[in-house]
C-alpha cells in the first residue's frame, strides 16, 4: 500500500508540474505578443535580440520589443533615418546598420538612446556628419564609420565622445582630420583611418604630431598613407620627417593687400581671387635637409681665413706701394714736391740763383 500511495503521489504531481510549465509557456507567449515583433524579423527574448537583417526593409520597423537590446537591421535597403527613429527600444545597446543605403541622417535620429554602446554604420552612402548627431549618445563605445563617403568630419562632438574606445574611418573620401577631433576622444584606443585621400601638406602636421603621441601611449591604429602630392604619394604619413612641413599660410581676411603696380588707377581697389581658399592652400615641397652643424662650422672657419688671408693681402700690397713710393722720392734727392704750386718753386728758384 506504500509503494502504491507513492506511486499516486507521483502521477498527482506530474500534471501539477505539467500545468505549471503550461501556464509559464503561455505567460512567455502573451508577453511574446503583447511586446510585439515585427513581422519580417527575428526576435530573440533571452538574449533580449532582435534580427531584421537580409528582410529588404525601407525604413525602422515601428513595433521592435521595448525591452530589445541588440538591433541587427544591416543588408537592407534603409535610405535615411528621421528624428526618434528608436524611440521603440530606449534600452538598445547595440545597433548594425551595416550595408544599407544610409546617405541622410537627422540630426536627431539617435535620440532616446541613452545606454547605446555599439554603433555600425559601415557600407551606406554617408557624405558628412554633423557635430548634433552623437549628442544623446553618452555611453557610445564603438563606433564605425568606414567604407561610406564621407569628406568632412565635425571638429569635436564634445562630451559623448569621453567614453569612445574604437574610431574608424577607413575607406572614405578624407582628405584631412582636425586633432582637435581626436583630442575629445580621451579613452580611444583603436583607430583605423587608412584607405583615405589624405593630403599631406602643412594641414596634417597636427595630425601627425596627435598621432605619435598617441602610439607612444599604446594607442593602436592602421596609420595613413598619403595620396598626394605626388612627392609623397604613397608614402607613410607618420615616417616623414617634420623639418619638411612648412608652416600654414595666415588665413585669407590675414593676408595682406598687395601693393599697386605702377600706372595702375589711384584708389583702385586689388583684385582677390574668387576661390578665398585657394589662399590658404599649401602645397608640401621638398627641400633639401638642413646642413651638418659640423660642416657649417668648418665652411664658415674656412671662409674666415680666406677673408683673412685676402685682407692681408690687400694690407701688404698698401705697405708695399707707399714704401716703393718713398724710396722712388730719395732716389731724385729728397722728398716729393707737389707740382701744382707755382709760387713755392718759384722762391726756392729765388735762394739758388747767385747774389748779385
Amino acid at each position: 500500500m506504500k509503494v502504491g500511495y507513492e506511486f499516486s503521489k507521483e502521477s498527482c504531481e506530474d500534471p501539477v508540474m505539467k500545468g505549471e510549465l503550461l501556464l509559464l509557456s503561455s505567460v512567455m507567449f502573451l508577453l511574446y505578443v503583447v511586446s510585439g515583433c515585427p513581422e519580417r524579423c527575428h526576435c530573440h527574448s533571452f538574449s533580449k535580440s532582435v534580427d531584421c537583417s537580409q528582410q529588404g526593409l525601407v525604413e525602422i520597423p515601428s513595433d521592435l520589443p521595448p525591452q530589445t537590446l541588440t538591433l541587427h537591421l544591416q543588408d537592407n535597403e534603409i535610405h535615411q533615418l528621421p528624428a526618434f527613429a528608436f524611440r521603440s527600444v530606449p534600452q538598445l545597446i547595440t545597433l548594425n546598420l551595416s550595408n544599407n543605403s544610409l546617405s541622410t541622417l537627422d540630426p536627431g535620429a539617435f535620440h532616446g538612446l541613452q545606454h547605446l554602446k555599439v554603433l555600425n554604420l559601415t557600407q551606406n552612402s554617408l557624405h558628412s556628419l554633423e557635430n548634433r548627431l552623437f549628442h544623446s549618445l553618452p555611453q557610445l563605445r564603438e563606433l564605425d564609420l568606414s567604407s561610406n563617403n564621407i569628406s568632412h568630419l565635425p571638429t569635436s562632438l564634445d562630451k559623448p565622445w569621453e567614453n569612445l574606445t574604437v574610431f574608424a574611418v577607413q575607406q572614405n573620401q578624407l582628405q584631412q582630420l582636425d586633432r582637435t577631433l581626436l583630442e575629445s576622444m580621451p579613452s580611444v584606443r583603436l583607430l583605423f583611418l587608412k584607405n583615405n585621400l589624405w593630403k599631406c601638406n602643412c594641414h596634417l602636421l597636427g595630425l601627425k604630431l596627435w598621432m605619435e603621441k598617441f602610439i607612444y601611449k599604446g594607442g593602436v591604429t592602421d596609420g595613413i598613407t598619403c595620396a598626394s602630392p605626388d612627392t609623397w604619394r604613397g608614402k607613410d604619413l607618420l615616417k616623414i620627417p617634420h623639418e619638411l612641413y612648412q608652416p600654414c599660410p595666415s588665413p585669407p581676411d590675414q593676408v595682406p593687400s598687395p601693393a599697386p603696380q605702377p600706372g595702375s588707377a589711384r584708389g583702385a581697389a586689388p583684385s582677390l581671387p574668387e576661390d578665398r581658399s585657394a589662399l590658404a592652400e599649401c602645397e608640401l615641397k621638398a627641400k633639401p635637409r638642413p646642413a651638418n652643424l659640423r660642416y657649417a662650422i668648418a665652411t664658415f672657419i674656412v671662409t674666415a681665413v680666406v677673408c683673412g688671408i685676402v685682407g692681408l693681402m690687400m694690407l701688404v700690397a698698401t705697405i708695399y706701394g707707399c714704401a716703393y713710393a718713398a724710396v722712388t722720392a730719395q732716389g731724385h734727392g729728397g722728398p716729393l714736391a707737389p707740382t701744382n704750386q707755382p709760387g713755392k718753386t718759384a722762391g726756392k728758384e729765388l735762394l739758388d740763383s747767385p747774389a748779385a
